[in-house]
This record gives C-alpha cells, structure tokens and sequence, in this order.
C-alpha cells in the first residue's frame, strides 16, 4: 500500500487524498477455473483481500466492444480503487491482460497491478467449456475463439508489460491451485 497521496483533477487543480493499494488480477480464459478458485480464496483471504468476480458486472450498458470494453475496465479500476481505500487491496478474478488495464487514466489509481493467469491443456480448455450449460453459449466457434486467445495469452505472457505469471490447473484441483494463489499474493504482499 502506498500512503495517502493528492489525486489532482487535470482539468480543475481540485486535490483529494487517496490511498493507492496495489491490484491482484487472477486472470486466464475463460474455463481454467479463476471463478472456483476466487470462491475457494475467500476463506484464506478475507482478512486481508478483498475478492471479486468480474463477471458480476459483465452486463450490456458496460459492454462496449469497439473500444476493448473500456467502459466495463474502467467501471471495475474505479471499483477496486474505492474497496482500497477500506485498507485492503482487490483480487480481481477475471479475463483481462495488461494491454486492457494498463493504457487506461485509472490505472494511476494503483501504486502497482499484479497478473497471474491460470491456464491448461487445450483439450482439457476445451472439454471445460463444452461441459458448461447451455445457457452459458458455449458452442465450437467461441471455444474456438478462446482456445485462440489461450494460445495467444501463454505465448505473450512474459513479454506483456508487466509480464504475466501463468499457473498451469490442467493436474491441479481447486484447492492446490488456491493454494499456489496465495503462494504468489503472499510473494507480493
């Protein structure tokens, strides 16, 4: 945590105190389990972190495509940034790289932001996603889509700036893979 500092407003000069924790990204595709793991976190964490689903707020008034999703970015940057200041730094569980948070205003809010991305074999990516219901809209173009984007993540990963940590859940269960979790954060804290 970085001590209470003067935000000042570009446009008007207007300064307010503001405590600039750090952010935690539990990232990866969708299917490598960082919504079950964020759950199986809370009762190791919650005395220390807050944990959130960003899928929570992956509703149509956030969503805005044609500029990576920036309003939907932006909403969960000022959510962790306002959580902070309880004390406590964000471990956000969702799909976002550093090219997403990074380039964006409210980034400065964070005295640093942290990625760790869980992945896994592709056919075992791909099995996880067509066992999910119906509802969820999984069908073989989207898996295809992010099968391309697990790809993408594990080859960008260490040239991603901050560099993105992977942990490999394809021979790990939930509770080995929270574990690990709390190995990096506590590497970080």
């Amino acid at each position: 945590m970085t001590p209470a500092a003067p935000l000042v407003c570009e446009a008007c000069g207007h300064e307010q105190e503001l405590v600039r924790q750090p952010l935690y990204c539990l990232a990866g595709p969708s299917g490598t389990g960082k919504s079950t793991v964020g759950r199986a976190l809370l009762p190791w964490l919650a005395d220390r972190f807050v944990v959130l689903e960003q899928d929570v707020l992956w509703v149509p008034e956030l969503r805005d495509p044609t500029d990576h999703h920036r309003v939907f970015r932006t909403t969960w940057l000022r959510l962790a940034a306002t959580i902070g200041q309880s004390g406590r730094p964000v471990l956000l569980c969702g799909t976002v790289v550093p090219p997403e948070l990074e380039p964006l205003p409210e980034r400065a809010l964070f005295c640093a932001v942290h990625y760790l991305a869980l992945t896994c074999r592709a056919e075992v990516l791909a099995a996880r996603l067509r066992a999910r219901p119906a509802w969820r809209e999984w069908d073989g173009p989207r898996i295809a889509e992010m099968l391309e984007y697990a790809e993408w993540l594990e080859d960008a990963a260490a040239g991603l700036d901050p560099p993105v940590e992977l942990l490999d859940t394809t021979d790990r269960s939930v509770e080995e893979t929270a574990q690990a979790v709390c190995r990096w954060l506590a590497a970080r804290e």
